[in-house]
């Protein structure tokens, strides 16, 4: 069977959990001797990939994706001309700059995108399922998420092949836009929906939320677990000498940075957490940099500065030595992930979690036993989770060993990739 697996490169300038689950996943599914073509969409595969894609060109690339949209010109040109900002050069630029990528600011982009054929970004569709029809003859298509849904009928009714989707955060990508886009946006893909022969979706919650929100049948939607990739160093013991609160997403806003950097600044008033330290990393987005640094100044007028550091680096090697680093790991995002990666890596090297109980957050702790889930709600929550481990090393250690060793059993990497096969084996 020969699959086409089409995903959105992000630039690899943060810690994208749709990105690396969709590397690890065609990498895996290679190995267990499935053909897999991994074709990027805006720009290139850059995270936790190496050469992946292979020479597989860039389709709707992100310069020309942009221009067709605010330009009526562009939408007509030559593909000479196109070709150039496609240029791997270009495209790198265009991934340094990536702030433009905002869901905020790109509510009209998202909805033309989804509209598909009916959407500024006719062309460059044509132009891919020209080089699907052409040259690759696929036997079914896999895309990356739901804000890719706008290909779903082209791609079946031109290619004649089975689609399949993967469900991950999209919620959290609309309810950035104004009211009036957010609501056009889940309409559209409402109805391309309909044009999908299966769903995969990494949580029991965000099966639910988005069977409701795109009126999926039940028959179409599959949950299967997030898996990481197992083949790791020995965890080390996580260390209370002194102990370090570690946080490890994009450091924005929206994930909760800043409500960590307020529970450290409680918990270091504390007693018998006065050597208490933070660490974060995942990388950032331009906006990010300027609320970063808001943050290091909240520390330095606390005299915290050089109790915290924020490191820049986050590719897998990094992320091991960071996670072997802190104590206790937390990501306090009040709006909820479907799964949270960030919790499988902490508890692979033996580190506990403590995670409020939104989104799919809660079935993965639950599931795990590796920490605490604390109520949202509650003002004093974050803190009284984190400072409950912080002071009891004992049990903080016993939650990371028990979490390891269902992120042994349950999560691994090959467990996902074989469960995806089988639902691929479905629809051939």
């Amino acid at each position: 069977m020969k699959v086409i697996h089409i995903d959105p490169g992000a630039g690899g300038t943060f810690y994208c959990q749709n990105c690396m689950r969709d590397c690890s996943l065609v990498n895996e599914l290679r190995k267990q001797g499935q053909d897999v073509v991994m074709v990027p969409m805006y720009l290139p595969i850059l995270i936790d990939s190496n050469e992946i894609s292979r020479d597989v060109p860039v389709f709707f690339g992100g310069i020309n994706v942009y221009l067709q949209q605010q330009f009526s010109f562009f939408r007509h040109t030559p593909r000479w001309l196109d070709k150039l900002f496609d240029l791997p050069w270009m495209l790198r630029q265009a991934a340094a700059r990536e702030a433009s990528t905002e869901a905020s600011e790109l509510g009209p982009l998202t909805l033309s995108m989804l509209k598909g054929e009916d959407g500024n970004q006719k062309k460059e569709l044509t132009r891919l399922i020209e080089w699907l029809v052409e040259q690759e003859k696929p036997d079914l298509i896999h895309i990356s998420n739901a804000l890719l849904l706008g290909l779903a009928e082209p791609l079946k009714r031109d290619v004649g092949v089975p689609i399949v989707c993967s469900l991950q955060d999209e919620q959290t990508w609309i309810v950035d836009m104004d009211d009036a886009h957010a609501k056009q946006c889940w309409d559209v893909m409402s109805a391309h929906a309909k044009h999908v022969d299966a769903f995969i979706t990494v949580s029991e919650w965000n099966g639910k939320e988005m069977a409701e929100r795109l009126d999926i049948p039940a028959d179409k939607m599959n949950i299967v677990p997030l898996g990481i990739d197992l083949d790791q160093r020995e965890a080390k013991t996580p260390s209370f000498d002194p102990p370090v609160l570690g946080y490890l997403s994009k450091m924005t806003e929206s994930l909760g940075l800043g409500l960590l950097v307020d529970a450290f600044i409680a918990l270091k008033k504390k007693p018998g957490l006065e050597n208490l330290k933070l660490r974060a990393t995942g990388g950032q987005m331009g906006p990010d940099a300027a609320y970063v640094t808001g943050l290091k100044k909240i520390l330095a007028a606390e005299g915290l500065e050089k109790d915290a550091e924020f490191i820049e680096g986050f590719d897998p090697d990094q992320r091991n030595d960071f996670l072997q680093s802190i104590s206790v790991l937390s990501v306090p995002s009040t709006r909820g992930e479907s799964f949270g990666m960030f919790i499988a890596e902490a508890l692979m090297e033996g580190v506990p979690v403590v995670q409020p109980d939104t989104g799919g957050y809660a079935e993965v702790v639950h599931a795990t036993g590796g920490g605490l889930v604390y109520d949202v709600n509650n003002p004093e929550g974050l803190v009284d989770a984190l400072e409950a481990l912080l002071l009891d090393p004992d049990r903080a250690r016993a939650m990371g060993e028990q979490g390891r060793k269902q992120v042994i059993e349950h999560f691994g990497i090959e467990r996902m990739a074989r469960e995806v096969a089988a639902i691929y084996e479905t629809l051939t």
